[in-house]
Order: structure tokens, then sequence, then C-alpha cells
């Protein structure tokens, strides 16, 4: 199983604002593909719609941005 962080935030102008943040884990088992595990994190923050863009990075991190939202959801790994 790998533990996974959350964090949901505001946007301005296009960009993270931290202005508000809510933080989120959960768990996923090993070898869970991409897709799995971004709705897995959706579920766990409760956000619904559809994403406008998702980015993945090597380094076990996610971005979510759904549309017409002004949020944006970082998905990473934990180290613990």
């Amino acid at each position: 199983m790998t533990a996974w962080q959350v964090e949901v935030t505001d946007t301005f102008a296009g960009e993270s604002n931290y202005s508000w943040v809510r933080r989120y884990r959960f768990n996923a088992p090993d070898g869970t593909c991409d897709n799995g595990i971004v709705r897995r994190a959706r579920a766990a923050a409760g956000v619904r719609g559809r994403a406008k863009r998702v980015d993945y990075f090597w380094d076990g991190m996610a971005v979510w941005n759904p549309g017409g939202d002004c949020i944006v959801m970082f998905i990473t790994a934990c180290e613990d």
C-alpha cells in the first residue's frame, strides 16, 4: 500500500494561491494506475467534475485542474 496526500487550494490568475487549503490522505494498492490514483484523490477530497488538465510527474505527483472552478488539486506520494 502506498499513502498519498491531496491538497486542494484556490487559484488566482491560473496559479495556486493558498489563501485556503484543505488536505486529505488516502491509501492505494501498489501498482494502481495514474487514473486510479486521481479517482481515489477526488473521492477523498469530495471534488466532482471533469478535469480540464491533469499533469503527471515522474516523482509521484499529479496536478488536477477542474474546468469551471478556481481550484487546483495536488496529489503526492507520502514518504512515510
